[in-house]
């Protein structure tokens, strides 16, 4: 990200995102007549969804039976993890865009046998804080910058993610020196990085710059023969989501690191060829064998941008990749992956990937 405290405009528009909510009072706890309404809200993409229980408590409050608040949500009979972010709960498990997003709010009956304890702000600060060290560690192999911010750095961090205040946040965030990649290419430039830090001046304050991307991918496995997505099942267990919690080691020399490449290295298994195949080859060719090695390592990351490509060897015979998200929409796999990791990222540096897969047999990973 920007450490200007400026932000480029795709970030922009990920921090301004959010999603139209209406919340339902579950049956069992509306103890008026006539039912409360439902609360309609926007909830922040980047937010997550225990944060947004004193906007609606006012709406249900009158209707709850006695007893001590324990607030969840749930979609479709689905208890919602809190500390997975609201945009990425809705990008998982709604495979067409559901707008406005219906889901249900308990105030009593917590099931601590599918959810972690949530005691509300506090809880969801904390797993931010512990998510920020393990994104640390990753990048920069410690997480003494995160351990080092001073109280005040840290309420000024919590409070810019709280609000959505992405300059404030960009201010704060800066001082973390977690810096990953450049915005203008996705290489491992090791041999760069250490002509940029020849000097001792340079190597004072230049922030840390790593080839290591923390990702979580969330991988939604569809087992039926359906067209449209529209037609996948309903997801009623947390069970039938994999979860990889794992970082991208940017490799490729010379040459572009796409989202592609990056998927292809955190589903290995998925992919047993690793040709890629340019509108300029045809499908004829690849049958008679005659398909050219040669890949084009001239082309700009401007130009992959905009050209068309398929590939060859995605999970062919037993499982297809048909919907990739992040952030709420669906990059081309052509897409510089330096350019995915600094605009889209969350705030506490992941970068969080949904993926629809349609497999003949359920992805053990």
């Amino acid at each position: 990200m920007d450490s200007k405290g400026e932000g480029t405009e795709a970030q922009k528009f990920v921090w301004e995102g959010a999603i139209p909510v209406q919340i339902h009072l579950h049956d069992s706890e509306v103890t008026t007549l006539p039912n409360p309404p439902p609360a309609l809200i926007l909830a922040p993409r980047l937010g997550y969804l225990p944060l947004l229980v004193p906007q609606i408590r006012p709406f249900f409050s009158n209707s709850l039976p006695p007893g001590v608040d324990t607030v969840w949500f749930e979609y479709k009979g689905l208890p919602l993890k809190w500390y997975i972010p609201t945009g990425v709960l809705f990008d998982l498990l709604c495979a067409e865009a559901e707008r406005p997003w219906n889901l249900t709010v308990h105030f009593r009956g917590y099931p601590g046998k599918f959810l972690t304890p949530c005691e509300g702000e506090d809880s969801v600060k904390w797993s931010f804080i512990n998510a920020l060290k393990e994104a640390a560690c990753i990048i920069t192999g410690n997480c003494k910058n995160i351990m080092s911010m001073s109280q005040s750095d840290q309420t000024d961090l919590w409070r810019s993610v709280l609000n959505g205040d992405m300059e404030a946040y960009l201010r704060v965030s800066s001082k973390l020196k977690l810096c990953t990649i450049g915005d203008d290419y996705s290489l491992k430039f090791n041999s760069t990085l250490k002509s940029r830090q020849s000097t001792s001046d340079t190597d004072a304050i230049a922030p840390v710059r790593t080839g290591r991307i923390p990702v979580r991918l969330y991988i939604r496995s569809i087992n039926e023969d359906i067209d449209d997505l529209e037609d996948a099942p309903t997801i009623d267990s947390w069970d039938k989501i994999s979860y990889i919690n794992r970082p991208v080691e940017i490799q490729a020399e010379g040459e572009c690191f796409t989202l592609y490449d990056a998927v292809k290295a955190l589903l290995p298994e998925l992919f047993a060829d690793k040709h890629v195949l340019t509108d300029n080859v045809s499908k004829a060719e690849m049958e008679d064998g005659q398909q050219s090695e040669e890949v084009s390592s001239s082309r700009t990351s401007e130009e992959a941008g905009v050209t068309s490509t398929e590939y060859v060897g995605s999970p062919s015979d037993t499982a297809e990749i048909k919907l990739l998200r992040i952030q709420g929409i669906e990059p081309k796999m052509e897409i510089p992956f330096g350019w995915v990791v600094n605009n889209l990222m969350n705030p506490e540096h992941y970068l969080h990937i949904c993926v629809y897969i349609k497999a003949v047999e359920p992805i053990t990973l």
